[in-house]
């Protein structure tokens, strides 16, 4: 009987022990808490006002309750997401128990209107989940309007993309090696920030002169401010077997690198051809190429945190660009506009380019010499650069150079970098007006006419 008794007592205490550790919440910050998922995708796309909605759970896989000090809609009352929380509807939410071994119901609800003004392609919010000082994050994504919504997208055959809706590009874009993907006028690509567009085949895009018909590149976000911010994609990537790829009044707007290049062209033509484009608001580089080719007319490259960074050799030929970074909230100018070398960190290799009727300048900055030519070994090495205004304190060597007007300020026509506006055009009495010489181009970037004489420097002709 005596030993019945201890063994009651001692299944008794156990049982009691259990319950109280079952009551009590566990504190440390490696509590097992499982989010089922990291991300909430709403697939519909909202072509008329409707409203859907995702769930997910926060399962307490220990043997003591968990707290949340917080769950919380990170858009508040102004989201256009709502949240409800096992019932109960509303944004912010404290000291949420969830039992041991036990899980919690979070739902998400989002209502759009796709006809309100400035609404993104792509809707996004989060939810922030916080217990025991650590903080998870659930995203919630949306698609707000309709367009051709491309997923991990391979072209595998030659396809062509017209103006009938914009296309917007999630997790990638490879265009396979001998493929042809053509772009033609007015079509409005959006990226999303973690989705590059490669180029292992050839890519054309047919833009036209007028602004609608131009074809942009640039971040799904459409909202301010993230509008404007540089680095909300990563760029176009022109690798080792792209060929024959010619972008016409073509913008590109935002990207990390908007264009990376590398090697040569596995034929005789340039690699990459740019015919009156706008490479803008690149954090890192505007075009960042690697022993590759390049021919570039009527081109702006502007307020990018390096524009021309041309490394390990190649052949480049500019001819009436401006390559020009001012200073700003967004871009903090660190590097020269044109950088230009025949090594890398490994090796050299044979260098010819040609600049010619351009301007490369920068303003807000610590940099005094914008243009930086560097030459290792003795391979070829030929760098010319005729007729063009730069701002430069040391002259670089080992270049020939013809008519450069030096440190020189080209006189933009508008530049306004609290309202984040800027209008590279020339004013009257600048220094670039009629200091070119005739290299065969007939228009300017806005389509304008060049004389036939003596034209301006840059990508605009003063009318």
């Amino acid at each position: 009987m005596k030993r019945s008794g201890l063994l009651i007592i001692s299944i008794s205490l156990f049982l009691f022990l259990n319950s109280c550790r079952k009551d009590s919440f566990i504190t440390s910050p490696d509590a097992r808490v499982r989010l089922s998922t990291d991300t909430l995708k709403y697939d519909t796309v909202f072509v008329t006002t409707g409203s859907t909605y995702r769930s997910f759970t926060i399962v307490n896989n220990n043997d003591q309750k968990l707290r949340l000090s917080s769950l919380k809609l990170l858009g508040g009352n102004s989201s256009v997401y709502k949240m409800n929380v096992d019932g109960t509807p509303g944004t912010a939410f404290s000291n949420i128990e969830i039992n041991a071994n036990d899980s919690l119901y979070v739902f998400a609800q989002v209502n759009v209107n796709p006809n309100t003004a400035n609404l993104p392609f792509i809707i996004r919010d989060s939810i922030e989940v916080v217990y025991n000082g650590k903080r998870r994050i659930v995203q919630l994504e949306a698609w707000g309007k309709n367009a051709n919504f491309l997923r991990n997208k391979v072209v595998t055959t030659n396809e062509t993309w017209n103006n009938d809706l914009p296309y917007v590009i999630l997790g990638s874009l490879l265009i396979e090696t001998d493929k042809i993907l053509t772009i033609n006028k007015g079509c409005r690509i959006y990226v999303h920030a973690d989705a590059p567009i490669v180029v292992d085949g050839t890519l054309i895009v047919n833009g036209l002169k007028d602004t609608i018909d131009r074809v942009y590149f640039q971040g799904d976000r459409l909202d301010e401010p993230y509008n404007e911010y540089p680095a909300s994609w990563p760029g176009i990537f022109f690798r080792s077997s792209a060929k024959d790829n010619l972008l016409t009044y073509t913008v590109i707007k935002n990207a990390f690198q908007a264009i990376g290049i590398t090697n040569p062209s596995p034929n005789a033509n340039p690699k990459l051809t740019l015919n009156e484009c706008v490479i803008d608001n690149a954090f890192d580089a505007g075009v960042i190429a690697i022993n590759s080719s390049i021919k570039a007319r009527n081109c702006l490259i502007s307020n990018c945190g390096k524009n021309l960074y041309l490394a390990k050799g190649g052949d480049y030929q500019f001819t009436h660009c401006t390559a020009v970074t001012i200073g700003n909230r967004y871009i903090d100018h660190k590097d020269p506009v044109l950088t230009l070398t025949n090594f890398d960190n490994t090796s050299t290799a044979s260098l010819n380019a040609v600049f010619r009727n351009c301007i490369f300048w920068a303003e807000n900055s610590f940099i005094e010499n914008e243009v930086v030519v560097a030459k290792n070994g003795t391979g070829t090495f030929n760098v010319n650069f005729d007729y063009n205004l730069w701002k430069v304190t040391s002259v670089p060597t080992n270049i020939t150079s013809n008519q450069i007007i030096n440190n020189q300020p080209p006189l933009f026509d508008s530049i306004n970098t609290f309202n984040n506006y800027y209008s590279f055009r020339l004013q009257t009495g600048s220094p670039a007006i009629n200091k070119g010489v005739n290299a065969g181009v007939t228009t300017d970037l806005d389509g304008k006419p060049r004389p036939v004489g003596i034209p301006d420097l840059g990508c605009f002709e003063k009318q």
